[in-house]
């Protein structure tokens, strides 16, 4: 019987593992908003900031854009659209999502 328990909890430890350390999926989605002043940037930045799955944000103002990095196994696009609606901030998407990886690579060629 205690073979069985051991067993069992070494089973349960060993999945468990395996679901914590899943591997994260990031994309990078480039959103286009009506962005009037830095106002607006704060307050993106201070709501978005928290939905499920969002790893960075970064406003431009001058271009009225914002490029959201989220994890793609919490949320997607349509919910991040959704929450930039709730925030009374509409958003269109201007780059469709791509993995954080290959924008970084192609960042640094165009620089």
């Amino acid at each position: 019987m205690k073979k069985y328990l051991f067993l069992a909890i070494l089973l349960s430890v060993f999945s468990l593992g395996s679901v914590c350390f899943a591997k994260a999926n990031k994309q990078v989605v480039v959103l286009s908003c009506n962005l009037h002043c830095q106002g607006c940037c704060d307050k993106i930045m201070k709501n978005i900031a928290f939905e499920k799955g969002v790893k960075d944000i970064v406003c431009d103002l001058k271009s009225k854009t914002v490029t959201v990095t989220y994890d793609a196994n919490k949320t997607d696009v349509p919910t991040l659209l959704a929450a930039f609606e709730k925030i009374g901030k509409p958003a269109k998407v201007v780059e469709e999502p791509s993995n954080s990886t290959d924008a970084e690579s192609g960042a640094s060629q165009v620089q």
